[in-house]
């Protein structure tokens, strides 16, 4: 069954680990790699990378990419959502705090943050266009 529009949106912005997908050329399927994001129902999806990474770079050249977020406990539920790439930033020390605080114990942030190199990485917002949704009810 999908989701209403307010239960898909709350899914999407728990903290889960998101398997994103971008174009990656002809004769290839598409690079697809877990990533840690941010949503905010209504907003946009946020996440940063490497500036230098394959992964960044066609993100960059398709403009477009799709994430994919699930949980497998009970009740079995999905959430995938493609959009266009509306703001490529460097990100910002706020980008980097907001996102490692939802993945990573409070009073490991500080650590994570510091150790990162702020300014390899982009944070790229993405404008959720087309949704897929389901809940499969608890698996028997």
């Amino acid at each position: 069954m999908s989701l209403s529009v307010a239960a898909r949106e709350e899914f999407l912005a728990e903290a889960h680990i998101a398997s994103l997908a971008v174009e990656a050329g002809e004769g290839r399927g598409p690079l697809t790699v877990p990533v840690w994001y941010d949503y905010v129902p209504g907003g946009d999806v946020r996440f940063l990378t490497d500036g230098e990474s394959v992964k960044a770079k066609l993100i960059a050249k398709a403009g477009r990419f799709s994430l994919l977020v699930q949980r497998g406990s009970p009740t079995y539920r999905y959430v995938s959502v493609e959009g266009p790439i509306v703001l490529s930033s460097p990100s910002t020390l706020e980008d980097l705090t907001r996102i490692s605080a939802r993945y990573l114990p409070p009073d490991a942030v500080t650590g994570y943050v510091h150790g990162s190199d702020l300014h390899a990485l982009v944070t790229f917002r993405m404008r959720p266009e087309r949704w897929l949704s389901a809940d499969l009810g608890a698996l028997a």
